[in-house]
């Protein structure tokens, strides 16, 4: 199993979850940050540290696609391994439905 972020933190982007990683297997894009499926190793300890609740493990086969979102985007943005800048509406963000539309391929700068 892993834990895959998901489309709450499209446009939040709050980085708390990457200071506790131990194993530094989050990717930063310009809006978002994934996890990489094949190195997170399951702590959780990155979970409860989202404040939007966009972490979560993937536990059902309809999280399938989040864990192959996660992957796609890990494999092609930079690491990133200490908090960076949050978006300056990224409270405004917070709970917005559907912010798929939002989202943006482009890679963050891996700070």
């Amino acid at each position: 199993m892993t834990y895959i972020v998901t489309e709450q933190c499209i446009a939040c982007k709050y980085m708390d979850c990457v200071e506790v990683c131990p194993v530094d297997c989050f990717y930063e894009g310009e809006n978002m940050l994934v996890i990489h499926p094949d190195e997170c190793i399951d702590c959780g300890v990155c979970e409860p540290e989202c404040p939007v609740e966009a972490i979560r493990p993937a536990l059902t086969a309809d999280d399938d696609e989040w864990v192959e979102f996660n992957g796609k985007y890990a494999r092609i943005w930079p690491n990133i391994t200490e908090i960076g800048e949050v978006p300056a509406n990224a409270k405004e963000m917070q709970g917005v439905p559907d912010k798929l539309n939002l989202f943006s391929e482009k890679p963050g700068t891996g700070s």
